[in-house]
């Protein structure tokens, strides 16, 4: 995910922070700092460290199970409405999301309930849905917090985890992509439901609808390339005119061909045709900045990017760029020369004819029944 950094890694998942994560520490510094000096100021930043710590714990609840069932997940985003684990593929099965999807309000159940085993009879429920209220101890707080996360995330709305189930009880009598898109349609009505209440009551919920409305639609157009990726050949959908470059080109050379055509991405070739590399206008300007613009492009392409014949289906290309987190894919045929290019420009636009055809067939229908 764009404008997040890298803070560790834990069982070969990354951990990344958001840069907003870091105006709403601030945030809560300055707002504690207000009612009671630095003491309260530093007590509120450690009692936020210490939620999203539960939120860390919570999103490797979804790990582990996602792992049960051989799904990798290379990465784990915290923002500041929580926390995102990405995952390699989707599940296969209907059963396999609703565990993966409850494994991690689980965790935070389990959280609010060693914490309440811990403080014993000092805390009453009273005390624990009080979470805003500093008189109240910094554990039980943190208790009413984990209860506050489990049924906030309940919520059957995308990108909540109650989405994810809500989808997975509805795919086991329907199809994965209508499931999918009852599942988004009643979550953007609920993210409505949050924009409008927070006009009245609490700004933040305004952002939170319109984190989840469009989450709710990111999932539902994934679920529309899922199901036609599966009949779907590359080389019905890949980019054939591009240009290219020959690795003994210099990055003054790539500069001139990036503002002379409409790319973002520039296979790099040898002198037979064959992939080596993948030049973007990133690496250009870090090449630039590093070393000039005689630099070689074969010293500044990336050489991770994934080859895949013409032939396989888009769904395989699919998993290839999630696997790699990659901007592209390398199109080749039987004797692995360069003939086309998939990238995530191109599913897109694939997914707008697709909308069109099917608007324009739903009309003639009903132009013909009329």
């Amino acid at each position: 995910m764009g404008w997040s950094f890298k803070i560790g890694t834990v069982g070969g998942t990354v951990i990344r922070v958001h840069i907003t994560f870091s105006l709403l520490l601030v945030w809560i510094w300055l707002a504690h700092y207000r009612v009671g000096g630095a003491p309260a100021a530093w007590e509120g930043i450690a009692f936020i460290l210490s939620v999203f710590a539960c939120v860390v714990l919570h999103e490797f609840g979804h790990i582990v199970a996602a792992r049960y069932f051989g799904i990798k997940t290379p990465d784990i985003t915290l923002l500041p409405i929580g926390g995102v684990a990405r995952l390699e593929r989707m599940p296969e099965e209907p059963h396999q999301e609703l565990l993966i999807a409850i494994a991690g309000p689980l965790v935070n159940l389990v959280i609010a309930g060693l914490i309440v085993l811990v403080l014993g009879a000092s805390v009453g429920v009273e005390q624990i849905i009080e979470v805003d209220d500093p008189k109240i101890g910094f554990l039980t707080r943190l208790a009413g917090v984990n209860i506050f996360l489990v049924f906030f995330n309940m919520i059957p709305a995308f990108p909540m985890d109650g989405g994810r189930v809500l989808r997975a009880a509805l795919a086991s009598r329907l199809t994965w992509s209508r499931a999918t898109q009852i599942a988004a349609m009643i979550g953007q009505g609920l993210a409505f439901v949050f924009g409008f209440i927070g006009l009245f009551y609490n700004p933040l919920l305004i952002f939170v609808g319109i984190f989840v409305y469009l989450a709710a639609a990111a999932e539902a157009q994934n679920a529309q390339i899922r199901e036609i990726s599966g009949s779907v050949l590359i080389s019905d959908v890949m980019i054939t005119k591009f240009a290219r470059l020959d690795r003994s080109a210099s990055i003054d050379e790539a500069i001139e061909m990036l503002l002379a055509t409409t790319q973002r991405e520039f296979p790099v070739v040898d002198s037979a045709g064959h992939f080596e590399g993948l030049l973007t206008r990133d690496d250009m300007i870090r090449g630039l900045k590093d070393k000039g613009s005689d630099m070689p492009v074969a010293s500044a392409m990336r050489v991770d990017i994934p080859k895949i014949h013409h032939r396989k289906s888009l769904e395989e290309s699919l998993r290839l760029m999630r696997q790699g987190n990659v901007p592209a894919i390398a199109v080749v045929d039987g004797a692995d020369h360069l003939i086309g290019l998939m990238t995530h420009e191109t599913i897109g636009e694939m997914m707008m004819v697709r909308a069109a055809v099917s608007d324009g067939f739903r009309f003639g229908r009903l132009r013909r029944h009329q």
